[in-house]
């Protein structure tokens, strides 16, 4: 099966950097994690969901957590600068980062916003993280996706 290469991957590839693309079924009607986790075959707390949050000070930022784990918005704030930070709106996603609900990738948004991932993805030699359409993940280092996604990796989840 030809898997067409997302931005993600563009991207990646031309950093040079290691990944695989892994196809999963989608159900419209259950984007969780819990289903991408299931369809994988893989441990939720490997794969890991993109979540973007506004700032009180800072504007918007990105939390990439497991699936298994909610952004801690004390802690998120915090880190980031911010006193407080909250959810974007839904219908705020596409136009910020360029990606729909179940396919927003931390590699590729529209513009390179601060990014935080949880300190577990270092218990593993590899993670996953949508490539930036839905059906499709990217099993990539966290190593690897924290260096490209100028990323700080903290404890920003519960």
């Amino acid at each position: 099966m030809k898997i067409n290469k997302t931005n993600v991957a563009r991207l990646l590839d031309k950093a040079h950097i290691q990944y695989e693309l892994i196809p999963y079924d989608v159900d419209e009607n259950d984007l969780s994690v819990e289903h991408v986790a299931q369809q994988l075959g893989e441990d939720i707390r490997q794969v890991f969901k993109t979540l973007v949050l506004r700032g009180d000070k800072t504007g918007i930022l990105v939390c990439v957590v497991p699936g298994d784990m909610e952004v801690d918005l004390k802690a998120a704030a915090k880190i980031s600068g911010n006193k407080s930070v909250a959810m974007i709106a839904m219908k705020e996603l596409l136009p910020l980062t360029g990606y729909i609900r179940g396919g927003c990738s931390p590699i590729g948004m529209k513009k390179q916003y601060p990014t935080y991932i949880h300190h577990s993805c270092t218990a593993y030699t590899y993670i996953y993280v949508s490539a930036g359409i839905r059906g499709l993940q990217i099993k990539i280092a966290p190593t690897d996706l924290a260096t490209y996604t100028q990323a700080t990796v903290d404890d920003i989840a519960q």
